[in-house]
């Protein structure tokens, strides 16, 4: 199964058979707004703290995952799950009530990414037969780590993004998946992945996390069609994470020097989840809830319905702390890339 230097074609594609997303006001006012599960009008989701907020988003989002695959939480053998936070603080208190094993995943934004391939191998191996994949940001949380307090009211050039607020989960399993004697009917399935290594690119402008993460995407993406002989024309849509409209340019540009105009099929989930003329996200939206969200609510219902035939999802991370920043150190990026397709109509 293993193809060129970093990617996998899957003999069994695991398949996805439930997709929960939750999302905060704001992403409710959004393009998006009547595809998630939930909107979510209160930004504390009724805890005292914003890191007790996103647990709490992310325990919701869990638990409706669940409760739409109809697959028993017993059944689920391990949860491949991340946020922004020190420590993961997030996923760490927001999932311990589901009892369920953990492997806490931190890939920057590009952690939904890192946890649907590692799920899928997991799945595809035959060491289980149902996991889940999720990750979640908060404006407020990430804030406070990354960033200022914000009662600070700093100004934001238009190259910063907005820390969405929103959770995607996803159950992925083996295909023919039973649940009490019933077949399951999967969503999509995960037919291959190619795996990201950091790019360090020697980027050094915190308010401008497209710009870091551009070259990554491009070198997943070209590493995918070299791995996988693959062309632009392959896949319906080429979706990156969070590049915004500075990385999406450097995206395009990139790619058309080394052959590849793929101006027609890429989508960015961070320019997609904001109407940036009305909402005032200057180059759109970011976080790990932000292709997650978007994932879950928007592209994989066009897989199942037939819009997309396959997608390459190739969420996108910044590799910045708070503390390597203010040494002075570069922000290296990462961009793991999922190839998604249609479910076999059986």
């Amino acid at each position: 199964m293993q193809k060129g230097k970093a990617s996998i074609m899957f003999e069994e594609p695991p398949c996805i058979y439930s997709a929960a997303a939750i999302a905060g006001q704001k992403e409710g006012e959004g393009p998006l707004g009547a595809c998630f599960d939930q909107v979510e009008t209160d930004p504390m989701f009724g805890q005292t703290d914003w890191e007790a907020a996103e647990s709490e988003l992310q325990r919701r989002t869990a638990l409706l995952s669940i409760e739409k695959s109809g697959i028993a939480r017993e059944k689920i053998r391990y949860l491949f799950g991340g946020d922004l936070l020190g420590q993961i603080v997030a996923t760490s208190f927001g999932t311990a009530e589901l009892e369920i094993p953990l492997f806490g995943l931190y890939g920057a934004c590009s952690t939904m990414g890192e946890a649907l391939s590692l799920a899928a191998i997991t799945v595809g191996g035959g060491f289980a037969d149902c996991v889940m994949a999720m990750a979640s940001s908060h404006f407020a949380s990430a804030e406070r780590q990354f960033r200022f307090p914000l009662a600070y009211g700093n100004q934001r050039p238009f190259s910063a993004t907005w820390t969405v607020t929103g959770c995607g989960s996803v159950l992925v399993g083996k295909r023919g998946l039973r649940e009490e004697n019933k077949h399951i009917r999967p969503i999509a399935r995960i037919t291959g992945i190619t795996t990201g290594k950091i790019v360090d690119m020697q980027f050094r402008d915190s308010m401008n996390m497209g710009g870091a993460m551009a070259m990554a995407a491009v070198d997943t993406i070209l590493q995918n069609f070299r791995d996988m002989g693959a062309e632009p024309g392959w896949y319906d849509r080429i979706i990156t994470g969070d590049l915004g409209a500075v990385g999406q340019n450097i995206l395009l540009d990139m790619l058309k020097q080394a052959g590849f105009d793929v101006g027609g099929i890429h989508m960015d989930c961070g320019m997609t989840i904001f109407d940036r003329a009305s909402q005032d996200t200057h180059s759109g939206g970011s976080g790990c809830g932000c292709s997650a969200v978007t994932l879950c609510s928007y592209i994989l219902p066009k897989i199942q319905d037939g819009t997309w035939k396959r997608v390459l999802f190739i969420p996108t991370g910044a590799l910045l702390s708070q503390i390597s920043f203010n040494e002075g150190k570069s922000v290296p990026g990462i961009a793991h890339g999922v190839v998604i397709e249609r479910a076999e109509r059986r």
